[in-house]
């Protein structure tokens, strides 16, 4: 079974940086790739970014390029989420997730991946 564990969330002003990071608990010879999403009160889920095993290949949201980065580091089984300069709109619950069944190009849409962490809360003050 997969666990992913996000932690770094918090509370931060306007102009800030947080860094999120997401531990997998996995056991596994597939490269999986491995993205973040995320979701504000009364909106749907929405995708933020994503990176296949190797680091080669990553996707942002138009709203965030430009200001997150995202990372990993394969012999911790861990991703992460740099962002800086936050704003108000980025405020949401970020929930990584892990997909071990997709060929090729990782995917945007939240629905093809097979396992979800429990999401850390970011809140960006204006």
């Amino acid at each position: 079974q997969v666990q992913l564990v996000e932690s770094g969330g918090g509370l931060v002003q306007a102009g800030g940086s947080l860094r999120l990071s997401c531990a997998a608990s996995v056991r596994t010879v597939r490269r999986y790739t491995m993205g973040w999403f995320r979701q504000a009160p009364g909106k749907a889920r929405e995708f933020v970014a994503t990176i296949d095993w190797a680091g080669a290949t990553t996707y942002y949201a138009d709203s965030v390029k430009g200001r997150f980065t995202i990372s990993r580091d394969n012999a911790k089984n861990t991703v992460y989420l740099q962002m800086n300069n936050l704003k108000p709109e980025d405020t949401a619950v970020y929930s990584c997730a892990l997909d071990l069944t997709r060929i090729g190009l990782p995917s945007i849409v939240g629905d093809e991946y097979d396992y979800w962490g429990q999401g850390t809360q970011v809140t960006v003050s204006s």
